[in-house]
């Protein structure tokens, strides 16, 4: 039986998370408790710890000794930077699917994070939503293209302290390692593929010979 997209994602993840001895881990957004219980595996075996973060209350889905609930929205940074500590090994960014809110809490909570630390982020690709693909979706095709734009700018103005993998299953994983300290302000990634200059080529480019 072939895996679902949502567990080679996972299983990538627990792959990276369980190379780590006494992982602390940072989980925003729980949901149904998928990644959650996935974490807490690699706790039980690797004497870690998760502390998880979510608007809706998520506390009954299930008890372990090793896990920790907030229930907050995860940019409420007055209540939750108070309540968590500098030393983060994972962190797992999978709640609003919306560029600024990630963006925003990129950049918050980052500096919680070890160096050499890794970020998740899930959702990030746009191409099971395109047009007659199995997912088509114009809402999720237009915020996921957005997201990856929002990626690639923190990347980009960022390559002294992170490194960036993607990959590309289903809907998509952004995997960051934080290699410094340091954290620029993102900027735009100036695009020249619709400049008039650029139009006009389209225009008059030969045609490939038949």
């Amino acid at each position: 039986m072939m895996k679902s997209d949502e567990n080679i994602k996972l299983d990538k993840m627990k792959n990276i998370t369980s190379k780590i001895q006494n992982p602390n881990i940072l989980e925003l957004g729980v949901k149904k408790g998928k990644s959650t219980r996935m974490f807490l595996d690699i706790c039980e075996k690797n004497n870690g710890y998760l502390t998880s973060i979510d608007i809706d209350d998520c506390s009954k889905i299930l008890k372990h000794p090793k896990w920790n609930f907030i229930h907050s929205s995860d940019d409420n940074f007055d209540y939750i930077n108070k309540l968590i500590k500098k030393d983060y090994d994972i962190l797992l960014i999978d709640s609003l699917h919306e560029p600024n809110h990630i963006k925003k809490i990129f950049y918050n909570y980052f500096k919680f994070l070890k160096l050499n630390g890794i970020i998740f982020i899930d959702d990030v690709i746009w191409l099971p939503y395109v047009k007659g693909e199995a997912r088509d979706n114009d809402f999720s095709e237009r915020i996921n293209r957005l997201t990856f734009d929002q990626i690639v700018r923190i990347y980009n103005s960022n390559k002294e302290s992170l490194s960036l993998e993607i990959d590309f299953t289903g809907s998509g994983l952004a995997i960051f390692k934080k290699k410094n300290n340091q954290l620029n302000e993102d900027k735009k990634v100036i695009n020249r593929m619709f400049t008039l200059k650029n139009l006009i080529k389209n225009i008059y480019a030969p045609k490939p010979k038949k």
